[in-house]
């Protein structure tokens, strides 16, 4: 009896102390879970090496080289739309080789089959048994060059990939290697044989840029150097570049990106920049809760490259146009006066206040 007297007075007493005791343990949890300044700046230099070897191929595209490299840490997947030969397949080449991370290349066409990006199940005639060959898909960088060119059903064998880092072929679910970062390039100028990527697609890429062109003087380098002779032992001007890190220390500090602090002030500001575009009279499909997440984790980046551990509304306002501007739809009315989607997140970043 003494025993059960015990027993059933046991959760009263705890009950009285639980309040306390979870807020210390969660006190505990979120200060250990805080990046601390050094760690920030660790990221920091170490990004700032990447982009200083990628400046070695791609001339003159340093801020481009930066949102690459952002939204790598921000474990998201990049969008590059523009014209050919611009230097956005040299871009993906040299991010991968100056990670020293495995990297493959598809090439969107129209006869393209799913099976080709996620892989497929064989048929083995030795041992009498369906064999998994992983498609291209199964690397760390990975290039889909022209991804337009190839059939919704096709591009949408991207989709789990992308999202969930694994891909499902007959039943079975492959887990991806880490990190793992798809780098699409998009021709938006020549459309004929072009498929427009669907709304779901274009939603899971954190941010889309572009290269334009490069000014005359990083030009007249770029020719020099992709012109003139190769290093004995090379075969590609990527070939130079310079391993700044590793695969290993890149998804070490995707997680630590994630332990940058957002303040409830911070989280409720993007709340509300997402309500503004839901709401703009001039967009019919605005930020998603998608886009809101995915807003946070480039600021978090962002913050993180600066060497700082937490968030402040300039990481907000500072990529906000590379990660909503593909995704928000303007009405009929607001394309025939030349409205922009940019313009319409300016608008809303100019309107909602921080606090």
């Amino acid at each position: 009896m003494a025993q059960d007297d015990v027993s059933t007075s046991a959760p009263a007493v705890s009950a009285v102390q639980e309040p306390a005791q979870r807020e210390g343990q969660q006190g505990r949890r979120s200060a250990a879970a805080t990046l601390t300044e050094e760690q920030a700046q660790e990221i920091a230099r170490e990004a700032a090496d990447i982009v200083e070897e990628i400046a070695t191929v791609v001339e003159g595209k340093d801020e481009v080289a930066r949102i690459a490299v952002l939204v790598l840490l921000a474990g998201g997947h990049l969008l590059i739309e523009d014209i050919p030969g611009v230097g956005k397949t040299m871009l993906a080449k040299s991010l991968a080789a100056s990670l020293g991370a495995e990297r493959h290349r598809i090439q969107f066409t129209p006869d393209l089959l799913p099976g080709d990006v996620t892989g497929a199940s064989v048929f083995n005639q030795a041992s009498s048994e369906f064999e998994f060959r992983p498609g291209a898909v199964f690397t760390q960088i990975l290039l889909a060059d022209e991804i337009n060119r190839a059939s919704p059903k096709t591009q949408s064998a991207l989709l789990e990939a992308m999202e969930e880092r694994q891909v499902s072929v007959d039943g079975t679910t492959y887990a991806l290697a880490e990190p793992f970062m798809v780098v699409a390039t998009a021709n938006p100028v020549e459309m004929e044989g072009t498929y427009r990527l669907p709304e779901a697609q274009r939603d899971r890429f954190l941010a889309q840029t572009t290269m334009g062109y490069p000014v005359p003087a990083a030009e007249a380098r770029m020719l020099a150097a992709q012109t003139g002779p190769v290093p004995e032992g090379d075969h590609d001007v990527i070939d130079a570049v310079r391993t700044r890190t590793s695969p290993e220390r890149i998804a070490a500090h995707v997680d630590a990106v994630r332990r940058v602090y957002a303040s409830p002030v911070i989280l409720d500001y993007v709340v509300r920049l997402a309500e503004a575009t839901r709401a703009h009279p001039q967009v019919t499909l605005g930020a998603s809760p998608r886009a809101a997440v995915h807003l946070v984790r480039a600021a978090k980046a962002n913050a993180a490259l600066a060497g700082r551990p937490f968030l402040s509304p300039q990481d907000i306002a500072d990529v906000i146009f590379p990660v909503w501007r593909h995704r928000l739809h303007l009405t009929p009315q607001a394309l025939s006066r030349g409205a922009s989607a940019g313009d319409l997140v300016d608008q809303v970043l100019r309107s909602t206040p921080q606090a």
